[in-house]
């Protein structure tokens, strides 16, 4: 519990600092270890659309807050010397998200390796992450949305 609130609190302070967009969202870290990503956006009044579900650009910032956070932490164990975007963005939304939405990262392995060759090579890495959105509440674990984002890495 006390590491969820840890995460929570270092991306709420991050987001508020640097991505202050994100930090409207208010996102929520439910899970975060070496290999996973897991990130709650609430549905509220800030979040939704006019047909109650959650606005599409929020669907958008949730798969960027899930996989940019786990790479995020991966470069701080890497020594934190290496610079993270992301290049482009791919999302095939599937139904309608009317509740909180879960955004899994589980491409932690794939993600660690590709710091470690940006770090290792001094050259810019592309790398693609799978991010998938899910509203348990109303579907359980059958995804409302699927991105492929492509993080392009650079050690300074």
């Amino acid at each position: 519990m006390a590491g969820k609130f840890r995460d929570t609190l270092f991306l709420r302070f991050f987001t508020f600092l640097k991505i202050p967009l994100l930090f409207y969202v208010r996102p929520v870290i439910e899970a975060l270890d070496d290999d996973q990503c897991v990130v709650r956006i609430p549905l509220r009044r800030r979040t939704k659309n006019h047909m109650n579900a959650m606005y599409f650009g929020v669907l958008a910032a949730g798969a960027d807050c899930a996989g940019g956070f786990m790479a995020m932490r991966l470069i701080q164990k890497d020594g934190g010397r290496t610079s993270l975007l992301f290049k482009d963005f791919k999302a095939e939304f599937l139904k309608r998200a009317e509740g909180d939405v879960l955004f899994t990262c589980g491409d932690g392995a794939a993600i660690r390796r590709a710091v470690e060759e940006a770090t290792r090579t001094g050259e810019r890495v592309n790398h693609p992450v799978h991010v998938t959105a899910t509203v348990p509440s109303r579907f359980g674990a059958e995804p409302v949305a699927e991105f492929e984002l492509t993080l392009s890495l650079k050690t300074r």
